[in-house]
């Protein structure tokens, strides 16, 4: 998967404009904090925040962040929307602890190189790592339901 692929198939899970007091993340359109878009340089109302503007953030500070287009297909997508939702340092954590990296929560050259060697079974068990940390977190009463759904989705395609 590309990232242009990737980032439409986040939307599906992030949606368009929020602004739910519940979620430490705030305002967000598309997904993108308002302190996000502030620290990428956008200065308008979070509901005018236009999509090409949340692409070129979620490219430099997620999909690049976890190195994603040097991941194999198979995690390349998890990784990224992990980085997403808990991230980048977390989602890396995840990644290592699925492939038998040590979990120092950088993306780097041995990562990678286990990514690339894992076996089939690697992306379940990082969304299986992934859904274990999520139920251990304060928001997992106002917002498991969500994220659960979010990983099953991923596991099924």
């Amino acid at each position: 998967m590309k990232f242009e692929e990737a980032f439409v198939k986040l939307l599906g899970h992030e949606g368009g404009y929020s602004n739910n007091a519940a979620d430490p993340g705030g305002e967000t359109m598309w997904g993108v904090t308002r302190n996000v878009a502030r620290e990428n340089g956008y200065q308008g109302p979070m509901l005018n925040l236009p999509r090409e503007t949340a692409m070129a953030i979620y490219r430099k500070k997620y999909w690049d962040a976890v190195r994603a287009d040097m991941l194999p297909d198979a995690l390349r997508f998890n990784v990224f929307d992990g980085a997403v939702n808990s991230g980048v340092s977390q989602s890396a954590k995840w990644l290592q602890l699925a492939v038998g990296a040590k979990p120092d929560g950088v993306v780097g050259p041995m990562t990678l190189a286990m990514a690339n060697a894992a076996d089939a079974q690697a992306s379940a068990r990082y969304n299986g790592h992934r859904l274990q940390f999520m139920t251990d977190t304060a928001g997992w009463n106002t917002f498991g339901k969500g994220w659960a759904r979010r990983i099953a989705s991923n596991l099924i395609g």
